[in-house]
């Protein structure tokens, strides 16, 4: 069976790359398309010779500006000739799903998420956006969600990656999809069998809607030592929020071992985000760790409350405090045990992905032939 796996871009290593990773896995011979793709921060996960790009990467700085052509994105993902392939699978948080393929070909899509911008959070990115943004914005989204919407519509089948975007889906796209939780990598975490030391964690790229300042705050007014992993536009913004407090500790990126061993000794990871899925919460949990959650969006299918975390139901200070406390009173009395921890994040690991993936493909190939 000849394969193309389609994916937005190719520029920076995250959860979504860590899908077409384990979708290569299942499919090694397929030829993968994408908007742009940068060799020298990708070409060792994925290898050149594999990659086929569409017009934009001719754009001079393409890799780093790729976001500024939003216009050109349906273009040139429906500019790529598949004829001949006998299965399409896309990886799509944007506009990767909307090739065109043969009516004999299976389209499979995989979607993180409609795109935010274009539909539910479009007046949220439109407030925090300059003035001449807001302008374009106005112009060129109703476009953009048209097609958006009719290319979703030649897909034969939809999957989701949680509940929370199944629901995204059928809000934007009247379309039933298939919940198949992302792969995430529980092989390589473990618990160390140690006690957990007196701290907390957040691990984050320092972006606005990740939160990280609830976690600062909170930690500052508790008097809990937080370390901080991870660097972001907001990097100064937040030093500057935690001040002089020898409590609060940035560690800047670091390796994935070093990653591990601070989500092994901590007293668990803070989540103050409300994503799509969230795979951090998961591998704190793979390390036997529970979490404080935001109780929304992707966490609440990942954390599960009073057992392997609790959540707090705003994003404040004062809601985050009072689950820290929570969660302190739980702790003390040994409501969370490692072992049921760790077991609950193996129903996340990559070996799972790929099996239920792989049912999906079958099934869809099957009734495409009756």
């Amino acid at each position: 069976m000849k394969v193309a796996i389609v994916h937005d871009w190719l520029v920076n290593y995250g959860g979504a790359e860590r899908v077409v990773e384990a979708m290569l896995s299942v499919y090694p011979d397929a030829d993968i398309f994408t908007l742009v793709y940068d060799e020298k921060k990708m070409g060792h996960i994925f290898p050149k010779e594999k990659i086929h790009t569409s017009f934009v990467q001719k754009i001079p700085c393409a890799t780093k500006l790729y976001t500024k052509f939003l216009t050109l994105m349906p273009r040139a993902f429906e500019s790529f000739d598949l004829t001949g392939y006998d299965l399409v699978l896309c990886s799509s948080s944007s506009c990767a799903k909307g090739v065109i393929t043969a009516p004999n070909t299976a389209h499979i899509a995989y979607i993180h998420s409609p795109m935010r911008y274009a539909w539910d959070q479009f007046f949220s990115y439109r407030k925090s956006s300059g003035r001449l943004t807001r302008f374009f914005m106005d112009r060129w989204i109703p476009q953009i969600r048209l097609w958006d919407y009719v290319s979703s519509q030649r897909i034969d089948a939809l999957i989701a990656n949680s509940s929370y975007i199944s629901r995204r889906i059928k809000k934007c796209w009247n379309r039933e999809s298939e919940v198949i939780f992302p792969p995430v990598n529980t092989e390589r975490l473990s618990p160390n069998g140690k006690a957990a030391e007196d701290f907390f964690v957040v691990f984050s790229r320092f972006v606005p809607y990740k939160r990280i300042d609830l976690a600062i705050k909170a930690c500052a007014e508790a008097g809990e030592r937080l370390v901080v992993i991870g660097s972001g536009s907001q990097e100064k913004e937040l030093k500057e929020l935690a001040g002089k407090n020898e409590n609060i500790v940035f560690t800047g990126r670091i390796s994935d071992d070093e990653v591990k061993g601070y989500l092994q000794r901590c007293k668990a990871l803070i989540f103050c985000a409300e994503e799509d899925f969230g795979i951090i919460p998961v591998e704190a949990q793979a390390c036997g760790r529970p979490v404080i959650a935001f109780g929304s969006g992707g966490a609440t299918e990942t954390v599960v409350d009073g057992v392997t975390g609790v959540f707090f139901e705003k994003q404040t200070v004062d809601s985050l405090l009072s689950a820290m406390q929570r969660f302190d009173d739980l702790y003390k009395n040994g409501a969370f045990d490692a072992e049921k921890i760790v077991l609950h994040a193996q129903k996340f690991s990559t070996e799972r992905f790929c099996t239920e993936l792989k049912e999906k493909i079958e099934k869809t190939i099957t009734e495409m032939k009756k």
